[in-house]
């Protein structure tokens, strides 16, 4: 199958998402670079970047989106009762380099490889400049799991999420909703169709639905100062 893919090498702004294609859903355009302003300006698109080392960047920008609304994560009985047996500390921007590492592993779900060594580079920078946030938890001292992901006025990008002990990044995601809804921010950006968020209480929704929770603006608010 054939099909037209615009490269951002000739372009002087990203294209408008409505024009992603289908299959594979959400490929939008390719090349470009991966600076803070071209990274800054996608995600305010609602557009990110997802490729593998032998791949050149790939803009995506998925119709439907996978999303959480903060106040409706669902957690399972099971988890419940481990949220109040288990004694956990939760850390705000402690090791983004630790985290993003972590994140990259190849796990089972065969996950976690495209965070290639350009996009820890890059994302480190975003991190640098209070853009790009993680979370860390730890269970008796040791750390347990964790996420990562881009702040911007109205809505947080989640990017990636690990697990080094049983329940760690669910712990993780249940203490950045909590964040989210203290700090009234409405949706948590999960990019495509993934079942283990889907089990907690992500949903798919139209990308018109989607671009109204976009930034209107270029100002960020830092969640997590």
């Amino acid at each position: 199958m054939k099909f037209y893919l615009p490269s951002m090498d000739q372009l002087e702004d990203f294209p408008p998402v409505e024009e992603a294609l289908s299959e594979p859903n959400g490929l939008l355009a390719f090349g470009g670079d991966l600076t803070a302003k071209t990274l800054i300006r996608a995600y305010h698109l609602g557009i990110f970047p997802w490729f593998s080392d032998q791949e050149p960047i790939l803009w995506w920008s998925p119709n439907p989106r996978m999303v959480l609304f903060p106040e409706k994560i669902h957690l399972s009985r099971s988890f419940k009762r481990a949220l109040k047996k288990t004694d956990y500390s939760v850390h705000f921007n402690r090791n983004f380099k630790q985290v993003i590492h972590h994140c990259s592993q190849t796990r089972k779900d065969g996950l976690g490889t495209w965070i290639t060594q350009e996009m820890k580079q890059a994302y480190g920078q975003l991190h640098k400049l209070g853009i790009a946030h993680c979370l860390e938890i730890d269970i008796k001292g040791q750390l347990a799991g964790g996420i990562y992901g881009i702040e911007l006025e109205g809505i947080f990008f989640g990017e990636s999420m690990f697990s080094l002990q049983t329940n760690g990044s669910k712990y993780a995601l249940y203490e950045l909703c909590q964040y989210l809804i203290k700090n009234k921010i409405p949706i948590l950006d999960c990019q495509a169709d993934n079942p283990h968020l889907q089990s907690m209480g992500a949903e798919m929704i139209p990308i018109r639905k989607f671009k109204k929770f976009l930034p209107q603006n270029r100002s960020s608010k830092h969640l997590f100062e």
